[in-house]
């Protein structure tokens, strides 16, 4: 049985300098992620880093802009998840803002291809004889695929942010600012942002170069793109990637996205003029990212590309159902973990597998990962789960998260090394990875990860924390303080979205839907009660009269009532009263 989180309160360390119309608790929330101003609490697009000291650029820039001077045939190779489809589109659309008369895109079938530039996605793009291939969103580790491009005669450039192996693909360029070496400040661009830039950068070789005869391309009414794919990979949102997705997050409110993400965000159920950046990871992402998952990544693409808002709707739907249909695939999927699990004998005290690899033949590949991710979640373990590369092969995809403290490529890195040819490929980031083998050797695998597990995992990464923005007093459970809390983000990964927590007296209690618990609750100072909701709370147990929950403060606009919700994330029994 996992040990309940523990709630910490975060401390704030300095103070800032505030206008006086932001509220004391920003400030408070702001001050304890280390933003001290305005400035640092919310960038625009004024602070972005310059290109100039990403490296690869003047290679890359002059492939491009050379490919458009002689109208040669690009290439956009994408990825099968939502930050390699966004940065697809966004290198079709950039590219054509900038002059590029031949451009196309492309992308993997998972179940087709595999992962990444294949030497079987090769062989399919010399259909469309390609003068240069630019990777989004992958490629760092795609030596085969390259080199088979580059036997045909193909030009390749590489544009990725994932870490880099020992030996670097023979490309002709590479944009990455995680290789060794490259000193661009921030290490925390998605694939997308990765291809943002280097459209910067284009865009002042072509300006230099003379190319623009009248006005420039205001490439800032791609950044609806660039936030999305940011957003869905779970990159740290440090102060360049807010920038970007806040600058994003600003046109799709006012209307001004790409006809494909408007009709997301409209099938979706969200309201554009109120899209924050919770929205995009749970709603708008989820519905791209299962056409790669189930599907082909392709449709995905083509409602980003697309331009008509009747098309977009019929495809906004589409991929609506598909999502439909994956999160079914995935609520099996997980049960069958969680059996699994329950058969693996746990140690002594009562503790999940350190490690645990979860395996079932009749497992879908594409959603391996989102069964990895719900296995972390409840276990605060790091997770693998495998699936057959497609139904009836011996070789499987394994996807890995992992959990703060256990940096799972360098966990997959030291087993390499260890153990040479275990795996086929694998590649990733400190929180999440995937990888490849032969089932024949997932066994020798299992053993290997659990022994790398014990070497890098001690108790303190083991107990689940909760860090909260401490208790919220009476006056601040208002509808003014929600409203201000839903615009001050972008939140997400490196710049959380603030969490409470207090004791409150249950006052009601309900199951609502199959697993959610919807409560009544009553705060010391506060007369009138709370709704809250903790979604997949229900426990088979009914709520204790007082307890000690950590929370989100939410609007709730359900009837057109403008009232507040708590969203409640963990609770426990609190002491009476």
């Amino acid at each position: 049985m996992t040990p309940a989180p523990r709630i910490r309160r975060r401390a704030v360390e300095a103070e800032g300098q505030w206008p006086d119309a932001v509220p004391p608790l920003l400030r408070r929330i702001y001050e304890a992620r280390g933003a001290l101003s305005p400035d640092q609490a919310q960038p625009r697009l004024a602070q972005l880093l310059s290109p100039d000291s990403l490296g690869g650029l003047d290679a890359a820039t002059a492939l491009l802009a050379d490919a458009i001077a002689h109208d040669r045939h690009i290439v956009i190779v994408g990825d099968f998840d939502c930050d390699g489809a966004t940065a697809c589109a966004l290198g079709v659309r950039g590219l054509r803002l900038l002059g590029a008369r031949r451009v196309s895109p492309a992308v993997p079938n998972r179940m087709v291809h595999g992962y990444g530039l294949s030497p079987a996605l090769v062989d399919e793009l010399a259909a469309l004889k390609p003068d240069l291939l630019v990777t989004v969103d992958h490629g760092i580790a795609c030596h085969k695929g390259i080199g088979a491009a580059k036997a045909r005669g193909w030009q390749v450039l590489v544009t990725d942010h994932h870490l880099p192996g020992e030996v670097l693909p023979l490309a002709d360029a590479i944009v990455n600012p995680n290789l060794r070496g490259d000193p661009f400040p921030s290490k925390m661009l998605a694939g997308v942002g990765v291809m943002f830039y280097v459209l910067l950068a284009l865009r002042r070789v072509l300006r230099e170069r003379g190319a623009f005869t009248g006005a420039e391309p205001d490439l800032s009414a791609l950044l609806d793109l660039v936030a999305v794919g940011t957003v869905a990979d779970l990159v740290p949102l440090d102060t360049n990637n807010r920038a970007l997705v806040g600058a994003g997050l600003r046109r799709l409110r006012a209307g001004q996205g790409s006809a494909g993400l408007q009709a997301l965000i409209r099938v979706s159920g969200r309201e554009a003029a109120q899209l924050t950046a919770t929205d995009i990871g749970f709603a708008i992402a989820p519905r791209l990212n299962a056409a790669g998952r189930l599907e082909d990544m392709a449709l995905g693409i083509e409602c980003l590309l697309c331009d008509d808002a009747t098309q977009a709707e019929e495809i906004a739907r589409v991929l609506d159902g598909i999502n439909a249909e994956r999160r079914g695939v995935q609520q099996q999927m997980t049960d069958e973990a969680q059996v699994a699990l329950a058969r693996v004998d746990a140690s002594p005290d009562g503790q999940p597998p350190l490690a645990p690899c979860l395996f079932d033949a009749e497992w879908h590949p594409g959603v391996v990962g989102l069964v990895a991710s719900k296995m972390k979640e409840r276990l605060h373990r790091p997770v693998i789960a495998f699936a057959p590369a497609e139904p009836g092969s011996t070789t499987l995809r394994g996807s890995a998260r992992s959990i703060p403290g256990f940096h799972i490529r360098d966990a997959l890195a030291a087993i390499d090394a260890a153990h040479p040819g275990l795996m086929e490929k694998f590649g990733g980031h400190a929180m999440a990875a995937g990888l490849t083998l032969e089932e024949s050797g997932l066994s020798a695998f299992r053993d290997a990860f659990h022994r790398q597990a014990a070497a890098m995992l001690d108790d303190s990464l083991l107990q689940a924390e909760l860090s909260s923005d401490g208790e919220l007093q009476a006056h601040e459970l208002d509808r003014a303080h929600a409203d201000a809390l839903r615009s001050a983000g972008p939140w997400g990964q490196g710049f959380p979205e603030p969490l409470f927590d207090g004791v409150f007296d249950v006052l009601d209690w309900r199951v609502v839907g199959e697993r959610h618990l919807k409560l009544s609750l009553r705060a010391a100072g506060r007369p009138q009660p709370l709704s809250a909701i903790h979604f997949s709370g229900w426990n088979d147990q009914p709520p204790p009269p007082r307890i000690h929950a950590a929370y989100q403060l939410d609007t709730n606009d359900w009837q057109d009532r403008r009232g507040i919700q708590l969203v409640l994330r963990h609770w426990q029994a609190a002491d009476p009263a």
